[in-house]
């Protein structure tokens, strides 16, 4: 008899809950506690008295890890909702990322080609280095990255993943 493995897919959970201590660590501890990975994790205030956060989690698993962590974040107080964009369907998602860059000469013109190419903004310049600022999709910003090492990256710090579901309705 065969069984058949099941493909993990990545997928983008939107979680509105209230803004109190501890909650972040609830939910990192139900991910951790089961062995679930977190690749991404953002929070911010959603609403104007600061009551209602929005914690927007990329994770990675089978359709049933990811119905289980739907479900088991659902039932967390005080969670008020938990949208599985990816399953929801048609969703916008960007990250923004930091990038120094070190080099001379020709490293240093290819560097500025490479973010003329993808958008990236020069922050802040030195005689021996750039800070660029990209913004996109997280494929966009790990090829700008993969480019970067070639001529000269030293440090990246990346905002994580930002989502939300396109259409006319509010979640």
């Amino acid at each position: 008899m065969h069984i058949k493995q099941q493909e993990t897919e990545r997928h983008t959970l939107s979680v509105t809950v209230d803004n109190e201590s501890g909650i972040l660590a609830r939910i990192a501890g139900l991910f951790s506690a089961r062995g679930y990975n977190i690749d991404s994790l953002t929070v911010a205030d959603i609403t104007e008295d600061e009551k209602i956060s929005r914690i927007t989690i990329v994770t990675t698993g089978t359709p049933e890890v990811i119905e289980q962590v739907v479900a088991q974040l659902d039932r967390m107080i005080p969670v008020h909702k938990v949208t599985d964009l990816t399953a929801l369907g048609p969703h916008v998602e960007r990250e923004l990322a930091l990038v120094k860059v070190v080099g001379t000469g020709d490293q240093r013109i290819e560097a500025l080609r490479l973010a003329e190419v993808y958008r990236a903004r020069v922050v802040d310049a030195t005689i021996s280095s750039f800070i660029f600022e990209v913004t996109g999709g997280t494929e966009k910003i790990d090829k700008f990255l993969e480019l970067m090492r070639e001529v000269g990256l030293v440090e990246v710090s990346r905002t994580g993943v930002a989502a939300i579901a396109r259409g006319k309705e509010a979640l």
